[in-house]
């Protein structure tokens, strides 16, 4: 199992980390940087099965496809700024950290317009008109 793998992954890297900070602080931060990307790396199959079960409900659903991609880059958006946001904080960089999250909650907004409309529209034709 892949989580498994992982997680021990991680424990060693914790591990290690602890043990090379004091010793040489920008090595370590590498160490826990290179981790999380090879994490990230082994968890992207599933994100592209997950991807791929949501775009073929969306195609059951008669729901338009560029709504399904839309929503798809937005989940995708925020996963990429969290790791991204995680990272520069585990770096000390609070600052930063936040300036990815709020990069990622707008470029999310941008894309939801589209959706947004959408909704508003609909509800508008529900509306009778006086």
């Amino acid at each position: 199992m892949e989580i498994i793998q992982i997680v021990i992954l991680g424990i060693v890297a914790s591990i290690l980390y602890i043990i090379l900070k004091d010793v040489n602080k920008s090595f370590a931060f590498f160490l826990i940087l290179i981790t999380g990307i090879i994490i990230f790396l082994m968890v992207i199959r599933q994100i592209t099965v997950i991807f791929q079960l949501i775009e073929s409900l969306g195609e059951k659903a008669n729901v338009n496809g560029m709504y399904m991609r839309t929503i798809l880059k937005i989940i995708g958006i925020a996963y990429i700024a969290e790791l991204g946001a995680n990272l520069t904080r585990d770096a000390g960089l609070n600052s930063v950290a936040a300036k990815i999250e709020l990069a990622g909650k707008i470029f999310i907004l941008l894309l939801a317009i589209p959706i947004i409309t959408a909704v508003i529209e609909a509800i508008i034709s529900f509306i009778p008109s006086a």
